[in-house]
């Protein structure tokens, strides 16, 4: 219904269920911990503060029942440090920053990319608006495993794996554990290619807890309310504990015409100037949108339309204030300013339910239920439809005459300027024009969906001997979506509109006698408001349903045993699962075959089953000796996938300290990705991609170079050139370019190999910096057969530059002048998924924590210093077999250097925390020109927050997001733009300064 089919980004997505985790309880946020800052916090104080007395000497005595697991294995140990990096976000680091949407919070950690679901870069989808996901190291969302206390989670995206966010209730989070490698799939199976997004939810609740937040944009809009209740407390003496949460939260829309890029307010319709002639960054001729309400007519080679006074006149002009030809002159701009319309920000309504529960049936048994409700409630809104006559003829042509019992008939509302200029361009008999014009009579293209997430797990665990814990659960979710829309038009009633003849009584009727019984009445397509009346007729509301189903078994048996070599115990793991997966959407009959005028989008349904077994090992080589711990470890895992057969991943690395104070780590792993269900069933999707640059713009007849010669071979573009002396586009045809994406059946499953070496230094044999902890780790993710949707640049270049000539199968010119479109000018690039691609990205993530109690006169404060830090050095995509690398690093979504600082001072009276992101300068994607000419500046963003303690049963705060009124740099609507937009609003924050206030009481 929209312009634009919403799929990852192609330049860069063209390319775990454990026991309960280990408890992290501290005073102060830690955005970028690592689990060695861990051991510091693994018990605590009376006043729930952190007991920084602990060292790692008293973590190793602990007694086989504090055992804990680490997100990124499941063996249960009584050293807290993990193999893999992991970064920890705790309740109160998401406090701290007044999040509403965990996603918020997430994407300032600069291990996660662009998301491709977000409330501020959906609004043109088609399906998916409002959704929340993320991605880590932009390797996208397919490829980032999301769960929920260690187990799987349906997906809220048809079509794909990934997790909608919005059914994560914020309030109910105890901290989010993210393995920020590829190393888990072995663990925790497919998907966790590039990572692990491990949310652990409270449990163990007792008393009440009521929230209460309200919000607004320094303009004006994107108003929010985020409201909680949170109620929990044991039973039975104490066998048994339930925690429930009831949660709202409101999040209105944004307005684009409301808000600002860097050059000035996006309240009037622009284009960057480059595509006149000027520069990439000037804005000062706005851009009107060539389909205006009072229509466009084009008749012999002149286009008509309707000046601002309402009179009809000849020629037509988007930019300047008048224009003439052979015919006359009019004034002008004639076009149409579509930013008034358009959403910044969708808004979005969450209703949560969520119940933790547990009982100890008996010492060695209890029983565990987890329970979820999420429903999620999103609201497009864009423009008025784009029609023209290209959506209903094959030519494009539309007669303005009826043949009807051997006569022929004038349409009636025909102009004499228009009917007279007109000729017969098809040879059928009949005058014909081609029409465009904006369907502000049918009001903007809305829609509304609902998407009902419910999940269920239930289950037994506990001790079967000393040190031998086991598990079995079964897991159930299934996520429903409901979507209706207006705004469209039915292209075959409206040809019947078209057909008009006399009714006999002095008036005029619809040709055809079974329309005419349907409701058929004449429409008028010339000027402002003719249609009104024939929308009821004409209009074709959208309906949009979806259903995911996921159900998961499994069981595992962990354990310790004692080391022969005289080490800590030897961990060991053992276990079984099986999981199934379906999946059905499907759009009303006019929008699967594109007869509503906009995308054709038909049905995507199947469905896969998988078996698998793993194991995981730990193996202690020296503890407490002269050497302070050395170990190694490893996990494997065998599955059986109804679609690929059978895939084989494993890990294997090591742990080697020589003293506590310092820790190097490295692991190797083979993961592996099925593909999805969207990969491998969806049907054939219509898109109108944006910022493609046809190769051959520019070519002459004599002309060499690359593209030449078989640009030229092409008899649509030898055409263009042969009218125009060179191949030539006009603004239409630059933006007039369709085409499909669909799945393959016959993908197989893509390999990745990750290597990850790193160092922890925690000094606490140096009391200043006891509570310091520094992490740096190397990252590599390299991916094989990686599943690709071809990009349609690298369609267009491997076509045109001799490298791959099947793909100019994927490629249809037009094959004449079409209204404004000219001849050889692009209709449509085609795509699909293959497993023909590649990716790799490497890259150094630094974190460092530091806590410290200080003193200001006589006030006791508690300090605490977070940074987390990411520097790429490779990233690229490899399009398909002996293509060149298309690299991303350092492009828009992908800096080659982030970093996030969070630095929070406060005691028991009040805390002020400041976060701060920055996001390295970046390129427009290369593709977009065949080099990067255009920069993007780097961006700091500061975030504010004091709250203050009443007491020990109530907390008020305030906040600022954005403090520094950063506005993002503007694109002007090209490569690296989001559809509709005039920048990269997933990856710059496009809103402004906010402002949000709360209240939280505890009982």
């Amino acid at each position: 219904m929209q312009f634009s089919s919403f799929t990852a980004r192609s330049r860069r997505t063209a390319l775990l269920a454990g026991a309960g985790m280990f408890a992290l309880s501290i005073a102060s946020p830690a955005f970028a911990q690592d689990n060695a800052q861990a051991a510091q916090c693994a018990d605590t104080n009376a006043d729930g503060t952190c007991n920084t007395t602990l060292t790692p000497d008293t973590a190793d005595a602990a007694t086989p029942t504090n055992a804990i697991v680490v997100t990124g294995s499941r063996i249960r140990s009584t050293l807290p440090t993990t193999i893999a990096p992991v970064q920890v976000i705790d309740s109160q680091e998401i406090q701290d920053q007044g999040t509403v949407n965990i996603q918020e919070t997430l994407l300032k950690n600069p291990a996660f990319g662009t998301p491709t679901f977000s409330r501020t870069n959906t609004s043109f989808a088609t399906s998916g608006s409002g959704l929340a996901t993320v991605d880590l190291r932009n390797l996208g969302v397919d490829r980032t495993l999301v769960l929920v206390n260690g187990r799987r989670v349906v997906s809220g995206v048809p079509g794909s794996s990934a997790v909608d966010l919005n059914m994560i209730p914020t309030q109910m989070v105890k901290r989010v554990e993210v393995l920020t490698s590829g190393s888990a799939s072995a663990v925790y199976g497919s998907d966790a290619v590039a990572g692990v997004v491990n949310f652990i939810l409270k449990d163990d609740f007792q008393g009440l807890e009521v929230n209460a937040q309200t919000g607004l944009a320094q303009t004006g809009d994107d108003y929010t309310l985020d409201t909680g209740v949170l109620l929990g407390g044991n039973f039975d003496d104490g066998r048994g504990n339930a925690t429930v949460f009831f949660g709202y939260s409101q999040q209105d829309a944004a307005y684009m015409r409301n808000h600002y890029t860097e050059a000035g307010r996006s309240d009037t319709d622009s284009i960057s100037s480059l595509y006149f002639g000027g520069n990439f960054n000037d804005k000062t001729a706005p851009y009107y949108s060539s389909y205006p309400p009072q229509g466009r007519y084009t008749a012999g080679g002149y286009t008509f339309t309707y000046g601002p006074s309402g009179q009809l006149q000849p020629c037509f002009t988007t930019n300047g204030s008048s224009c003439s030809n052979a015919l006359g002159s009019g004034t002008g701009p004639n076009g149409f300013n579509r930013s008034f319309y358009r959403y910044l920000a969708i808004p979005v309504d969450r209703y949560l339910v969520n119940l933790n529960a547990h009982y100890d049936i008996t010492d060695g048994v209890t029983a565990f239920l987890e329970g979820s409700f999420a429903s999620t409630n999103t609201r497009s809104n864009i423009e008025p439809f784009p029609f023209d006559t290209t959506n209903v003829y094959a030519d494009g042509q539309m007669p303005i005459e009826t043949m009807y019992n051997g006569v022929i008939y004038r349409n009636p509302f025909v102009p004499d300027a228009i009917y007279n200029a007109a000729t017969d361009t098809n040879g059928d008999g009949l005058k014909d024009i081609f029409m465009a014009k904006r369907l502000t009579d049918f009001g903007p293209r809305t829609s509304s969906a609902t998407q009902d997430t419910f999940r269920m797990v239930g289950g037994f665990r506990g001790e079967i001997a000393p040190k031998w814990n086991y598990e079995v659960f079964a897991n159930y979710g299934q996520s429903n979506v409901t979507q209706t829309g207006s705004g469209q038009i039915n292209v075959l009633n409206f040809a019947k509109s078209q057909q008009i003849v006399p009714d006999g009584q002095g008036g005029y009727m619809c040709a055809d006698p079974t329309a005419v019984a349907q409701g058929c009445i004449p429409a008028n397509v010339f000027g402002t408001g003719s249609l009104a009346p024939a929308v009821g007729y004409l209009e074709a509301p959208s309906m949009y349903r979806a259903v995911q189903k996921q159900t998961q078994i499994g069981a595992n048996l962990s354990g310790l045993f004692t080391n022969p070599l005289g080490a800590r115990d030897i961990g060991v793991v053992v276990g079984v699962e099986y999981r199934r997966e379906s999946q059905d959407s499907r759009w009303d009959a006019l929008q699967a075959a594109g007869l509503n005028g906009g995308n054709a989008l038909p049905p995507t349904t199947g469905e896969f089953n998988v078996r698998e077994a793993y194991g995981e090992l730990q193996v202690p080589l020296i503890s407490n000796s002269f050497i302070y711990d050395l170990s190694i470890r490893g996990a494997a895992r065998y599955s059986d996938y109804s679609t690929v057969g059978n895939t084989f991943s494993y890990n294997f690395g090591g742990e080697f300290a020589p003293i506590p104070d310092i820790r190097f780590r490295a692991m190797y792993a083979q993961t592996v990705r099925a593909p999805n269900i969207g990969e491998l069933f969806s049907g054939q999707s219509q898109t109108f991609p944006t910022g493609l640059q046809d190769p051959c713009s520019g070519v002459t007849a004599t002309s060499t170079g690359t593209y030449d010669a078989l640009c030229r071979a092409n008899a649509n573009v030898a055409a263009n050139i042969a009218q125009n002396g060179s191949f030539t586009l006009t603004q239409s045809d630059i933006q007039g370019v369709t085409g499909y994406d669909g799945g393959n059946p016959n993908l197989s499953e893509e390999k990745g190999h990750t290597l990850t070496a790193g160092v922890v230094i925690n000094p606490t044999s140096i009391k200043a910096l006891r509570n310091l902890t520094l992490t740096a780790d190397y990252f590599r993710v390299k991916i094989k057969d990686a599943i690709v949707t071809l990009g349609r640049q690298d369609i267009l270049n491997g076509c045109y530059d001799g490298s791959s000539p099947q793909l100019c199968n994927l490629i249809t010119r037009r094959t004449a002048n079409q209204g404004l479109n000219s001849v050889g000018s692009l209709y449509s690039v085609n795509s699909f998924a293959t497993n023909s691609g590649g990716v790799q990205t490497s890259g150094i993530d630094v974190t460092m924590n530091y806590l410290q109690n200080i003193t200001v006169g006589s006030n006791p404060l508690r300090a605490n210093l977070n940074v987390a830090y990411t520097h790429l050095l490779t990233g690229y995509t490899i399009p398909q077999p002996g293509a060149a690398e298309n690299p991303f690093i350092g492009e828009v979504g992908a800096a080659g250097d982030r970093f996030t600082t969070n630095l929070s001072l406060g005691n028991d009276k009040f805390k002020v925390t400041t976060t701060g992101t920055y996001i390295g300068a970046s390129w427009i994607d290369d593709q977009f020109d065949g080099y990067h000419a255009y920069k993007v500046h780097a961006e700091f963003y500061l975030d504010a927050q004091v709250r203050f303690y009443a007491g020990d049963h109530m907390e008020f705060y305030v906040g600022v997001d954005n403090v520094l009124d950063n506005n993002p740099e503007y694109f002007g609507s090209i490569a690296g733009a989001v559809t509709g937009m005039e920048t990269d609003t997933g990856t710059y924050d496009p809103l402004g300064r906010r402002f949000y206030a709360g209240v939280k009481l505890k009982l």
